[in-house]
C-alpha cells in the first residue's frame, strides 16, 4: 500500500472514541470549565487559550495523589522561564506511580538472554520501601542525587522509585557509556549514591561494566556507597568497598512505604543533553510536571488505563524509559527489555504477542530496519491485543507508515511523537479519537501552545520553521543543574525568539492540523538559498532496498552549499553509477533539483549518538576538518574518522 502525503491510513470507530478517556475529558471540560464542544483540535485550542482550567482538570481528571492542586494553577503565566505551576500544592511522583492493588501485575522484563521477571505493585512497593530505607540510612535525603549506571532491569525501577519516595534526584546513564560520557554527566551532578550493573546483554555477548563502575567511584568523589546489581553473573565479584544490590537491600526487609510530599517543582529528574557540542546540559525535572505530563499523555493521547500493556524500545539514558515508567501512574503493566531487538529479529514482535502488548512504542530506526528486513508480523505474530504503535527519535518515513499498516495490523493507532529530553515529554503526538494520516504526527499536544516561526519571528501559515512553543508548559525544566542565574537556560531555548521557546526542530503543521518534522534546525540544507529539511532527502533515500541507512550534509563550496550524501549499503550492493543515476532521478522527482546530491559517496558506518540519533554536525565539522567537541557522547568515536579522510567526497 502506498499513497500520498497526508492520505488516511486509519480512522477510530464511533465507538472507540465514544468510549476513549480523552472524550470523557472533554465532557467534564465541557461541564466545569467553559470548554464549548469539538474534537481534539477543538479541545487543544481550548487548552492552550485557558492554560489554568485546562490543566487543573488534568490533576483532577487523572486523579493526582497529593495536597493540592491548590488555589493557584499557574503564578506569572506570562513569564517563560520564570512561571510557576500550582505553587502551593505538595505531592510525591513515587506514590502516585505506586497506587493500586497489591496483587496485579505492573512489571513484565525481558532480556535478549532469555533471562525474565514479574513483579506485582505489592512486590514492587516492599522492594521500593526497602530501597528507599537503605538510602535514608546512608543519609540520604530531599535533593541529594542517586545515580544509576544500569541496563533495563526491574532493579532501575526500583531504584528509581526509592529515590523518588525520599524526595532524592534521580539521574541515570545507559551501560554503554564510556568512561568520559558517563563523567561528563554525573561528574557535574555529584551523586551520593551510584547504582551500577556488572554488566549488560547486547549483541549475542554479555559486555562486563564492574572495572568502569569501580573507576566511576573512584572519580566521582561525592559518591559514598556503590550497589552493584547482578545482571551478568548472580554473585560478580565485587570492587573494594561496593555492596551486592540484595545484601544493601536485606537488613531493611519489611519497611514501612513513606512518601515525602514535597513542592510541585521539587526536582526529579536530572536529564542530559546529547553532549555533541561540549560538556551535556544538565536539565532538571520537577516531580509534578513529569507526572502531570505522563498523565495527560498516556491517558489523553493514547488512552492508557487498567489493564493495558506499556512497551517503549529504549534504554535508561534515553527519555524514553522515564516515559515508560510513568504508565505505571496509569495503572497499566509496564514490560521492560534489555538487549539487541534485532537478536533475532522478531524478538521484540515475539514479546508483543507472548505478553500482549496493548501499545508497542519503538524508534523510527527500528521500525524501518523491520520493514527492510521484509517483517510481516501481523501474518507471523498473533497481535490481535496490539492497539497502538508509537515511534520517535527521528522523523517516521511515510514509507514506514505503509509498512505498519501493510505489516502489522490494519486497526493500529499508528502515533509518531516528537518532543525530547529537554521536556521528558512531546510537543507533538498521537490522539485515539483522530485520523492517522501518512506521514503526518496527528496533532500537537494538549496544553502545549505549539506553532511554526520563521525567522522573523511570527508564524508561518502552511509553510516550514522553526518549532516553537509560546506559552509556559509544567514539564519544562525547573532549570539546568549549576546554572544559578539561569543564564545557561535562557540561552538555550529563548535567545533566538525572547519569551518563546524554541526547540531547535525544523517543522511544518499541516492542514489537517498535524505536525511533519523535516529535521533538526541546526543541519538544516541551504543549497541555492532554499532551506531542505534533511528528513526530506532520506525519506527518498531509504525507499531504496540497497541502502541501509544514510546522512546528509552542507558542503560550503564556492559561496553557495552544496549537499553531500553518505550512503551505507547492503552487503550485497554496490555504489553503481546506475544506483547513483536512479538515487538522483528520485530526489529530483519526488523532491526538487535542490535536494539532488552533488556528491554521493558510500561509508562503511554513520555516526550516531549513543542513544542512537545521526549527528549530521558531526559529520559535516568532520568533514571540514573542525574540532568534535565531544566524541565520547557518540557510539562508535572511530567512526567519524572515515570523514576526516582527504579526498574523502572523491569517493
Amino acid at each position: 500500500m502506498a499513497g500520498a502525503a497526508g492520505d488516511i491510513l486509519w480512522e477510530p470507530s464511533a465507538a472507540r472514541v465514544a468510549a476513549a478517556r480523552v472524550t470523557a475529558f472533554a465532557r467534564a471540560a465541557a461541564d466545569r470549565a467553559g470548554f464549548g464542544g469539538g474534537d481534539q483540535h477543538a479541545l487543544w485550542e481550548w487548552s492552550v487559550a485557558r492554560p489554568a482550567d485546562f490543566w487543573r482538570l488534568v490533576w483532577q481528571e487523572c486523579g493526582v495523589v497529593g495536597d493540592g492542586p491548590g488555589d493557584v494553577v499557574l503564578d506569572d503565566a506570562h513569564r517563560m522561564p520564570g512561571a510557576r505551576w500550582f505553587p502551593d500544592a505538595r505531592l510525591n511522583y513515587a506514590e502516585n506511580l505506586l497506587q493500586g492493588p497489591d496483587d496485579a501485575e505492573v512489571i513484565v522484563f525481558r532480556e535478549e538472554g532469555g533471562r525474565s521477571a514479574r513483579l506485582t505493585r505489592g512486590e514492587l512497593r516492599a522492594q521500593v520501601a526497602a530501597f528507599a530505607a537503605a538510602l535514608a540510612a546512608e543519609g540520604v535525603g530531599p535533593g541529594d542525587r542517586v545515580a544509576g549506571f544500569l541496563p533495563n532491569v526491574p532493579q532501575t525501577v526500583v531504584a528509581m522509585l526509592g529515590a523518588a519516595s525520599l524526595g532524592a534526584v534521580w539521574t541515570s546513564c545507559s551501560p554503554d557509556f564510556g568512561q568520559g560520557g558517563v563523567l561528563d554527566r554525573f561528574g557535574q551532578v555529584e551523586p551520593v549514591v551510584l547504582v551500577a550493573g556488572d554488566g549488560y546483554r547486547y549483541g549475542g555477548r554479555g559486555h562486563d561494566r564492574l572495572e568502569l563502575a569501580a573507576e566511576l567511584r573512584a572519580a566521582l568523589p561525592s559518591v559514598r556507597r556503590l550497589v552493584i546489581v547482578p545482571v551478568l553473573a548472580p554473585a560478580p565479584r565485587l570492587p573494594a568497598g561496593a555492596v551486592l544490590w540484595d545484601d544493601w537491600l536485606r537488613p531493611h526487609a519489611g519497611a514501612p512505604t513513606r512518601f515525602t510530599r514535597l513542592p510541585f517543582a521539587h526536582p526529579l529528574f536530572i536529564m542530559y543533553s546529547s553532549g555533541t557540542t561540549g560538556l551535556p546540559k544538565c536539565m532538571v525535572h520537577s516531580a509534578g510536571g513529569t507526572l502531570l505530563q505522563h498523565l495527560k499523555e498516556h491517558r489523553l493521547h493514547f488512552d492508557l488505563g487498567d489493564g493495558d500493556r506499556l512497551f517503549y524500545y529504549t534504554t535508561c539514558g534515553w527519555m524514553m524509559w522515564n516515559w515508560l515508567v510513568s504508565g505505571l501512574a496509569s495503572r497499566a503493566t509496564i514490560m521492560l527489555y534489555d538487549g539487541q531487538p534485532l537478536q533475532p529479529v522478531s524478538a521484540l514482535w515475539d514479546y508483543a504477542e507472548q505478553e500482549r502488548f496493548t501499545v508497542l512504542g519503538a524508534s523510527a530506526r527500528w521500525l524501518a530496519a523491520c520493514a527492510k528486513l521484509g517483517l510481516k508480523p501481523g501474518a507471523t505474530h498473533d497481535l490481535r491485543d496490539l492497539r497502538a504503535v508509537l515511534s520517535t527519535g527521528s522523523a517516521l518515513l511515510p514509507e514506514t507508515f505503509d509498512w505498519v499498516y501493510d505489516a502489522v495490523g490494519r486497526d493500529l493507532q499508528l502515533s509518531s511523537i516528537t518532543g525530547g529530553t529537554d521536556i521528558i515529554s512531546c510537543f507533538a503526538l498521537g490522539s485515539v479519537a483522530l485520523p492517522v494520516r501518512r506521514g503526518e504526527i496527528q496533532c500537537r499536544g494538549l496544553g502545549m501552545a505549539v506553532d511554526v516561526y520563521g525567522d522573523d519571528g511570527r508564524p508561518v501559515a502552511g509553510g516550514r520553521g522553526e518549532l516553537v512553543c509560546t506559552a509556559p508548559f509544567p514539564s519544562m525544566p525547573v532549570g539546568f543543574w549549576n546554572d544559578p542565574d539561569g543564564e545557561r537556560y535562557r540561552r538555550a531555548y529563548f535567545d533566538r525568539f525572547p519569551g518563546v521557546w524554541c526547540h531547535g526542530d525544523y517543522a511544518e503543521l499541516t492542514p489537517a492540523g498535524g505536525m511533519v518534522i523535516h529535521g533538526r534546525s541546526d543541519t538544516v540544507l541551504n543549497p541555492g538559498g532554499v532551506r531542505i529539511g534533511t528528513a526530506e532527502i532520506y525519506r527518498v533515500v531509504e525507499k531504496f532496498g540497497e541502502v541501509v541507512e544514510s546522512v546528509a550534509v552542507g558542503v560550503d563550496q564556492g559561496g553557495d552549499q552544496k549537499v553531500a550524501l553518505f550512503v551505507v549499503l547492503q552487503p550485497d550492493a554496490a555504489l553503481a553509477p546506475e544506483l547513483v543515476a536512479r538515487l538522483r532521478a528520485a530526489l529530483r522527482d519526488e523532491e526538487s533539483p535542490r535536494h539532488v546530491p552533488q556528491w554521493v559517496v558510500q561509508a562503511p558506518s554513520i555516526p550516531r549518538t549513543i542513544s542512537g540519533k545521526v549527528v549530521e554536525k558531526a559529520v559535516a565539522q568532520a568533514l571540514a576538518g573542525l574540532p568534535v567537541e565531544n566524541l565520547d557522547a557518540l557510539a562508535d568515536p572511530a567512526a567519524l574518522d572515515w570523514f576526516r579522510r582527504p579526498g574523502v567526497l572523491d569517493g
